[in-house]
């Protein structure tokens, strides 16, 4: 959805960085998947989405799994300008964010959608401002002992969350239990156009188009 959003409104560079394919249990909330796009790299599939409403889009794709190992590096590959963070898994999300941070990338982050019904409790603050959201709490602990900054701005939901499903095998690295938390269709188009929304902001107070990760 923040990918989307940023392509309809123009942006010319965005680069695109997921390990997973399209399964079947992302239909009830993901835009790329539908069951003519089951097995294809969830990247493949929207790099082609975004080439078709925004032609002009300059749009790079990488089918990739994010790590302490190996963020910086991508980041720099990628010539990246901006992050917009929309990973799930906390170790992932923080090698990431600390990685653009040591980089002087801007970082705008999603917090967790997982388990919320309720659109009016989605809020927008810098994460060491979040409160309720486990995600964000546990984020924050990493964060702190990576010596990373907590002053970075966060969508996210103040909705205690409902209790999440027993931990399950994981598809694809690195292939570990899960906890799998249910999540209704519009709560991560909210999550996302807020998001989107806060990139949106960001360039035209920098004046700025970026290559935006």
């Amino acid at each position: 959805y923040v990918a989307e959003n940023l392509a309809r409104a123009g942006i010319g560079r965005l680069t695109l960085v997921d390990h997973d394919v399209v399964g079947i249990s992302n239909i009830n909330r993901q835009l790329v998947a539908l069951h003519s796009t089951l097995g294809r790299p969830k990247v493949e599939v929207m790099a082609e989405r975004i080439r078709d409403i925004h032609p002009q889009c300059q749009v790079v794709t990488r089918q990739t799994f994010i790590d302490a190992d190996g963020a910086g590096a991508l980041l720099q590959d990628l010539g990246a300008e901006l992050v917009a963070d929309c990973i799930d898994a906390i170790a992932c999300k923080a090698a990431l964010i600390a990685a653009a941070q040591q980089l002087g990338i801007p970082v705008l982050s999603s917090m967790g959608a997982g388990n919320r019904l309720d659109p009016r409790r989605v809020r927008v603050a810098r994460l060491n401002q979040t409160e309720i959201c486990p995600l964000a709490r546990e984020l924050r602990a990493l964060l702190r002992k990576m010596g990373a900054s907590l002053s970075f701005l966060t969508v996210f939901s103040d909705e205690a969350p409902a209790p999440a499903l027993p931990p399950a095998a994981a598809d694809g690295p690195p292939g570990r239990a899960k906890t799998i938390n249910g999540t209704i269709s519009f709560m991560p188009a909210l999550f996302g156009a807020l998001l989107a929304g806060l990139v949106i902001h960001q360039l035209l107070e920098n004046g700025e188009n970026p290559n935006i990760v």
